[in-house]
């Protein structure tokens, strides 16, 4: 095969399916009926003016057998006055009359017999139309269920490209809050372990300010133990038990 061969299949088969994705069949099918009824139509039209040749063909008949039978009178009129000529012309006249009128019967028997012809064949064009549009109506009602069927499938699977947007925008958000979270959560341990200033505050605090704070508090922890000793020693500091190291040290020196 060669490449303009190949390239050609190519672009055949590129364009076939780019023509299937675009293809209605329902519009197809609407376009084929179309055409059967304007070729039904053609049909009509046909018989109709096969009926009118007929006509006109009958009527010329009824003209000429009325002249006939006007001669036929006119020569026995002749004939009874004892002009013998006159009737012999009238007799002459009514002949080509006659060969006229068969050449035109047998012209009306054509056109009667085409019009019979494009009569069934009109009717049979009409069955097959009728039987057609059935049809037609049929398959456009199983498509368009069948397509309704598919893309509520494809949405309640997600896979149609509405829901595939929806459920890429949902994604993205799940992601975006679980890292704002994330983030947050960073923020709050940095803040309480104070690596982190927290910059609400109202002002900068520096380390010598960290120190004050320490000491402020280890004092308050140092005064609230000396009440507490006192509470339980009855209010003689001598008498409160030594905790741990202290009492410990105490009688290694008594001793």
């Amino acid at each position: 095969m060669s490449v303009f061969q190949r390239l050609s299949m190519i672009f055949k088969s590129k364009a076939n399916k780019a023509l299937d994705s675009v293809e209605d069949p329902r519009e197809t099918l609407d376009y084929s009926y179309q055409k059967q009824l304007e070729l039904l139509q053609k049909v009509r039209r046909g018989v109709a003016d096969v009926a009118t040749s007929r006509k006109r063909v009958e009527l010329q008949i009824q003209q000429l057998e009325q002249q006939s039978g006007k001669l036929e009178t006119q020569g026995k009129a002749a004939l009874t006055q004892g002009r013998e000529d006159l009737a012999r012309e009238a007799l002459t006249r009514r002949s080509g009359l006659t060969q006229q009128i068969d050449s035109l019967r047998e012209q009306h028997a054509n056109l009667q017999g085409e019009e019979q012809k494009l009569t069934l064949a009109a009717q049979r064009l009409q069955a097959k139309v009728d039987a057609f549009r059935t049809r037609k109506e049929t398959i456009k009602a199983t498509y368009t269920a069948a397509q309704a069927q598919t893309q509520i499938s494809e949405a309640f699977t997600g896979i149609s490209e509405e829901m595939g947007d929806v459920g890429m925008a949902i994604q993205r958000a799940e992601d975006k809050t679980a890292q704002m979270q994330a983030r947050a959560g960073a923020v709050d341990e940095l803040l309480a372990s104070g690596a982190l200033d927290d910059v609400t505050g109202s002002g900068p605090r520096d380390d010598i300010q960290a120190e004050l704070d320490r000491m402020a508090s280890t004092s308050g922890v140092e005064a609230e133990l000396e009440r507490m000793k006192l509470e339980l020693g009855g209010g003689s500091s001598s008498s409160t038990p030594q905790i741990e190291g202290g009492g410990a040290s105490g009688r290694g020196e008594g001793s």
